[in-house]
């Protein structure tokens, strides 16, 4: 064999080495961040939660009609649960839900709140007028109660439903505002979900 033909096989096998190392690399380094436990930092301040399907109906307390879930499909919700008497801490949920959906700007009508009342207790009037634009449900006994985690951790906390109905993330009980308002602003963004 001539030395040229040498070289070519040598130049022929070194492309075929480095383009089979090209191809197997992302695979060799997926296993190695797999079986080393890796995980990137996630950015989200709420808590994914499994999803659940809501569903059920409630009589909202301002008009007396009936309130159905799936008349809230098409829209993000944010949701929170507590008795009518509304202590401080509900009230600050109230707060807080309003201000989340204030600061999204063009974006807030994608957004609806919804406080279920989890008790035959009426809200205060004064209550309502100063959260105005939010459900006030009384869900006493509705199915929609049983959608949401176990009675005693779903008065902690305010959820979201996304537009399709389904439960799926809630915010830790002490909120920051900014951090909430920064994931549903993240949400709102990739979302191209409408009714």
């Amino acid at each position: 064999m001539s030395n040229e033909v040498i070289q070519k096989a040598k130049s022929n096998r070194r492309k075929f080495l480095l383009l089979l190392a090209l191809m197997s690399a992302p695979i060799l380094v997926s296993y190695a961040l797999f079986f080393t436990d890796y995980r990137p930092q996630s950015k989200h301040y709420g808590d994914l939660i499994p999803i659940v399907k809501v569903s059920g109906k409630g009589t909202n307390v301002v008009d007396n009609t009936i309130l159905r879930m799936k008349d809230l499909h098409g829209k993000w919700v944010l949701l929170t649960v507590d008795s009518g008497n509304c202590s401080e801490i509900c009230k600050d949920k109230l707060y807080f839900m309003r201000q989340v959906r204030m600061v999204q700007g063009k974006e807030k009508h994608r957004i609806e709140r919804l406080f279920l009342i989890n008790d035959k207790i009426q809200p205060d009037s004064e209550l309502m007028k100063q959260y105005e634009g939010t459900y006030f449900v009384n869900a006493e006994g509705s199915e929609i109660l049983d959608s949401i985690e176990t009675k005693d951790i779903q008065t902690k906390h305010i959820y979201l439903i996304d537009p399709i109905g389904n439960l799926m993330m809630r915010f830790p009980e002490n909120i920051d505002g900014t951090k909430m308002g920064h994931d549903i602003k993240r949400l709102l963004h990739v979302s191209q979900l409408e009714h």
